[in-house]
C-alpha cells in the first residue's frame, strides 16, 4: 500500500501550480457530485467502487471518508466494494480487502 497522504492538501498544492486545470477539475467534481437523480452519497459510493476497480488507493483515501461524512455506513461502503469485486474480479477483492478495510478501521466505522 502507498503511504497515507492528505489528498486535500496535495490537490490544493497541485491547484496552486496548475490553477486552470485543477479549477476545471474542481468545477467538474462539484457539478457531478451535486444532488440530482442520484444522491451525493450514492455518487460517492460509486466513486469508492470505481476506485477499488481501478486500484486507486489515493482515490479511496478521499472517497471513503467523503462517503462516511455523507452518512454512508460500513455496510453500504462494503456493498460498493462488493460491486467493484464483481466488475474487477480477484484483483478487486484483494485491493478492496487491503485498502478499504484499513480506511474503515481507521475511521472506526
Amino acid at each position: 500500500m502507498a503511504q497515507k497522504i492528505d489528498m486535500e492538501e496535495r490537490i490544493a498544492s497541485l491547484g496552486k501550480q496548475m490553477p486552470e486545470v485543477m479549477g476545471a477539475l474542481g468545477r467538474l467534481h462539484e457539478e457531478v457530485t451535486r444532488e440530482g437523480a442520484l444522491s451525493t452519497k450514492t455518487k460517492e459510493l460509486m466513486m469508492v467502487a470505481i476506485a477499488v476497480a481501478i486500484r486507486c488507493e489515493y482515490c479511496l483515501w478521499a472517497h471513503v471518508p467523503a462517503a462516511i461524512k455523507l452518512g454512508a455506513s460500513r455496510e453500504e461502503i462494503l456493498e460498493a466494494v462488493s460491486t467493484a469485486i464483481l466488475m474487477a474480479g480477484g484483483p478487486g477483492a484483494a485491493y478492496g480487502s487491503a485498502v478499504v478495510l484499513k480506511i474503515l478501521d481507521e475511521f472506526e466505522l
